[in-house]
C-alpha cells in the first residue's frame, strides 16, 4: 500500500509499526514584548555616555556606571532571560511548555484530546500573534501566551490531535473481534 502526502501532512505509518516522536515546531513568545527593553537599553547607554566625565566628583562616575548597570540588569537582562527561558515545543505526540528559571515542563498528550481556545487582542491581531488555551478536562489548562503565527499553530495542533487519535484508534480491535484473530506485529526495523 502506498501513501501520498496530502497538504503537507506526514505519511501515516503502516499498522503495527511504532511511530517515532518528531519535533513539529519549537518557538518562543512574540518578541515584541522586548521593545521596551531595547528602548531602556538605548536610553540608559545614551544617558551614561552623556553624563560620564561631566560630573563633579570622581566617585559619581562609578555611581553612574553602577546605576546604569542596575537599570540594565533589572529592566533589560532579566526580562530578556524570562522571555528566552519560556519555550513551546510541539511534537507528533505532545505539546511541551518549558518556562522560566527552573520551572518544571508541562505537557499535554495529543492522543488524550483537548479543546483549543484562541484569544487575540487588537495589538496581537496587528502582529499576527495570540494566546492559545488548551483544556483536556482533567488537568489545569495549558496556556501558550502571545505566540507568533497563532493561526498556523492552531491548525498544526488540530492536525496533530486528529492524527494521534486516528493512530491510537487504528490499533484497537473491533467490537466482537477475537484478539487471537489479530495478526502479530511485524518485527521492528533495525
Amino acid at each position: 500500500m502506498t501513501q501520498g502526502s496530502i497538504g503537507g501532512r506526514p505519511l501515516t505509518p503502516a499498522p503495527g509499526i511504532p511511530t517515532p516522536e518528531l519535533r513539529v515546531a519549537r518557538f518562543r513568545g512574540h518578541a515584541r514584548r522586548l521593545t521596551w527593553c531595547a528602548l531602556v537599553l538605548i536610553v540608559t547607554a545614551g544617558a551614561v555616555g552623556y553624563f560620564y566625565g561631566n560630573l563633579r566628583t570622581p566617585f559619581t562616575n562609578w555611581m553612574l556606571l553602577a546605576a546604569g548597570g542596575a537599570i540594565v540588569l533589572l529592566l533589560v537582562i532579566l526580562p530578556f532571560l524570562s522571555w528566552w527561558g519560556r519555550v513551546y515545543t510541539i511534537t507528533t505526540r505532545r505539546v511541551i511548555v518549558r518556562g522560566g528559571f527552573g520551572g518544571h515542563p508541562r505537557e499535554f498528550m495529543h492522543v488524550q484530546g483537548y479543546t483549543i481556545q484562541m484569544r487575540r487582542g487588537p495589538l496581537q491581531r496587528m502582529w499576527g500573534a495570540g494566546t492559545l488555551t488548551l483544556r483536556n478536562g482533567i488537568d489545569e489548562p495549558l496556556r501558550l501566551v502571545d505566540i507568533p503565527s497563532v493561526v498556523l499553530v492552531h491548525e498544526v495542533l488540530v492536525d496533530q490531535v486528529e492524527v494521534s487519535q486516528i493512530l491510537a484508534h487504528r490499533e484497537l480491535p473491533l467490537p466482537g473481534m477475537n484478539t487471537a484473530d489479530i495478526p502479530p506485529r511485524p518485527p521492528r526495523p533495525v
